[in-house]
């Protein structure tokens, strides 16, 4: 997370007319709604000793696991908020005002006719059991602390594929998960995976075995749904040699009067020749505070895919990394964000070169709407003594109008010269003259703004699995509402 500060680029279109204006609004029907509050185990308000002790206690963890937790929290408590080199909206967090974890006490169940009705309702209404009948393999969906609902199908089950939530990855395959978990990224990289090591609930945990090759993909599905709550999410996937998967997340939030807190911590191993795509469809309302570390290792002659979507949040801090760590490895981030009124999407992607031959690819597009912001931090890291080592980096932004703003941190640091690297950069805008000039085919101009908007992003929504292509482009549609071509 500490990335290092360098000259930023900002630019500023001409304004556009108030008919496009009112068409350019958040409508969030679809995430935008709450069931009652019904829990049985409510940890408080605030973050000490006892806080921990309450939710190893309700998770009847073993003494290991308490005492990761103890550990972290010194971390966090010593750890500064990372306000030097990102927003001071960062100091808006409350840590003392939180709620850190609300559960009812239920084990997820393998079938939905057995998840709670309130809850039941909730996920029918974001389209989750439909999703899985279509086209994944298994679903994990999680509800404020705990997954309500864990299940993959029978003939992944036989070829000892486990997707299951890390309670039940502790208890029942501990043997596999222990050695790798918190070793990927640990617990004092930054004050926020601190945080996540502290108070972590929400967890999921996959293991692929040697040569399985998952033709459908994996999903879980993140919601808060209790004001004034913290979401702690750990995911764990463990892909063993020469097997293929592919992973799933989505996200919603209601409006709520306060902000809430999501802070995740994601680890990926990629063993020899495997390979892992880990796809995210952010959709989190305004008020969210979202801050999110992710960072796969990559083996040798392995692959690791991260394709990330930021949409919604009023904070979103988040930059996917790999290490390739065996030769050959491959690493890339696809990235889009959407920064609308009062959001500041900070994205990016790091990439560390830890062997020979190994290749990195990064691409960023960014879309400031109204008085929205967009930041793109990448890092890239060869050392001296490596050979053959290849990274290209794009990052592309686009302003809708004068009061958005975009900044580019690009930190590239190459050592050595038997490497080939490539970076891009550009900022757009809307000019006049395209929308003039779509006019005249017919569009007025709030379709004609849509239009260039998908237009900007479409090479790499077409990166995305076509069920998640289509969900993109709904979302992307909603924030430009009334002026969808």
């Amino acid at each position: 997370m500490e990335i290092e500060d360098i000259s930023a680029t900002t630019s500023e279109p001409q304004e556009i007319d108030q008919e496009t204006q009112d068409a350019i609004a958040i409508d969030r029907a679809r995430g935008d709604f709450r069931v009652p509050e019904n829990h049985k185990y409510d940890a408080g308000i605030g973050l000490n000793s006892d806080t921990v002790d309450y939710i190893s206690s309700v998770k009847k963890e073993k003494d290991w696991i308490r005492e990761f937790r103890h550990k972290a929290l010194a971390v966090f408590e010593k750890k500064p908020k990372p306000t030097n080199w990102a927003t001071e909206d960062l100091n808006n967090i409350k840590f003392d005002e939180i709620r850190y974890y609300l559960a009812n006490g239920q084990k997820p169940t393998r079938s939905w006719d057995e998840v709670p009705p309130e809850v039941m309702e909730t996920f029918e209404r974001l389209g989750i059991p439909e999703q899985e009948r279509g086209f994944l393999a298994g679903v994990e969906a999680q509800f404020d602390s705990e997954a309500a609902y864990s299940n993959v199908k029978e003939e992944l089950t036989k070829q000892g594929v486990i997707f299951v939530n890390s309670t039940e990855g502790l208890r029942e395959h501990e043997e596999i998960f222990r050695p790798y978990f918190g070793k990927v990224i640990p617990t004092g990289d930054n004050k926020f995976s601190a945080l996540n090591s502290v108070v972590l609930s929400v967890r999921s945990f996959i293991y692929i075995p040697k040569g399985v090759k998952l033709k459908r993909p994996l999903q879980a599905y993140f919601r808060i749904d209790s004001e004034n709550f913290g979401q702690f999410e750990r995911t764990l996937i463990i892909a063993d040699e020469g097997s293929e998967v592919m992973y799933m997340e989505g996200c919603t939030a209601p409006k709520f009067e306060t902000t809430t807190l999501h802070s995740a911590v994601v680890e990926l191993v990629a063993l020899k020749g495997a390979k892992i795509q880990y796809i995210t469809v952010q959709n989190w309302s305004a008020n969210v505070f979202n801050l999110v570390t992710k960072r796969g290792i990559a083996h040798e002659d392995a692959e690791i895919r991260w394709i990330d979507c930021n949409i919604g949040s009023r904070l979103t801090m988040k930059y996917p990394g790999v290490v390739m760590k065996g030769e050959r490895a491959r690493g890339e981030v696809i990235s889009i964000a959407l920064a609308n009124d009062g959001q500041h999407q900070d994205t990016g992607a790091k990439m560390i070169h830890a062997a020979n031959n190994t290749t990195s690819n990064v691409v960023s597009k960014s879309i400031s709407v109204g008085k929205g912001t967009s930041t793109y931090r990448g890092q890239v890291h060869i050392p001296k003594h490596l050979k053959g080592c290849k990274n290209n980096t794009e990052c592309d932004a686009l302003l809708i109008n004068s009061s958005s703003q975009t900044d580019t941190y690009p930190a590239i640091t190459v050592k050595g010269n038997k490497h080939v690297t490539q970076h891009e950069a550009s900022v757009s805008q809307v000019s006049k003259e395209m929308l003039y000039y779509m006019q005249q085919r017919g569009l007025n101009e709030a379709q004609a703004m849509s239009l260039a908007v998908n237009g900007f992003v479409n090479d790499l929504v077409s990166e995305f699995p076509m069920e998640y292509s289509a969900e993109l482009k709904r979302l992307i549609d909603l924030e430009m509402e009334g002026s969808v071509g």
